[in-house]
């Protein structure tokens, strides 16, 4: 089904030897659409070379097993490599068909997110809190910052409704996919441009509650984690 991603591969191995001259170099213009075209096909590459080794893998424990002469123990180690090997390639599958669709507009752009406390009180406005602070450690690993717009907290510290940015290249692409609704919250995620501004006055006003939530801040200040 990926047998063709090799172009990709051996595209990725000559922009990387382009990139490295200095005549390419001294033209701005080339070496920035090189590195733009480079960036792009980085992730396809590199799920793709995930895959190969995940069916190398795959491969290799088959043989163990056809092995007539393989001892129990070694046979054992086989099944368990061959059944991570099954997951690993289902799952980087996955993540490859969606690399592979055609690129959205919007792919580069930042993001807004909004999430609202489902159903369930105060337990629907905890896991709000809690689905929040997924999104901000993912964007804090992958170098974004994101900035609380707008808050509504109960008085343990949970999201009765929360939007806030996520600014990072090519967050739209990676976050397009989680609009829906979760079981206690969730919302929309659309894309937008990034204008260096403040968030709205009563993002930034305190409101004044307290509560027993560890991380708690008050409204519209960054928790941990924010940048």
């Amino acid at each position: 089904m990926f047998e063709n991603l090799s172009v990709f591969e051996n595209r990725y191995e000559e922009l990387n030897m382009k990139l490295y001259d200095p005549a390419v170099a001294a033209d701005r213009n080339l070496y920035r659409d090189l590195m733009k075209e480079h960036k792009e096909i980085e992730p396809i590459v590199e799920k793709y070379r995930a895959l190969k080794k995940a069916e190398a893998s795959l491969e290799d424990a088959e043989a163990i097993l056809n092995d007539s002469e393989a001892d129990k123990e070694l046979r054992q180690m086989a099944s368990d490599e061959m059944s991570a090997a099954k997951s690993d390639i289902e799952s980087i599958s996955e993540e490859l068909k969606i690399l592979l669709l055609p690129r959205d507009p919007n792919d580069d752009r930042s993001v807004i997110v909004e999430i609202r406390g489902g159903a369930g009180g105060e337990e629907a406005a905890l896991f709000a809190y809690n689905l929040y602070r997924m999104y901000n450690m993912y964007a804090e690993k992958r170098g974004w910052k994101t900035e609380i717009v707008s808050l509504n907290e109960t008085e343990l510290g949970g999201f009765k409704e929360v939007s806030f940015t996520i600014d990072g290249d090519g967050a739209y692409s990676r976050l397009k996919f989680e609009s829906g609704v979760h079981r206690g919250g969730g919302g929309p995620i659309q894309p937008y441009e990034v204008r260096k501004r403040r968030a709205p006055r009563a993002a930034r006003a305190g409101n004044g509650n307290a509560g027993p939530h560890p991380h708690k801040h008050r409204h519209g200040r960054r928790f941990a984690g924010s940048r």
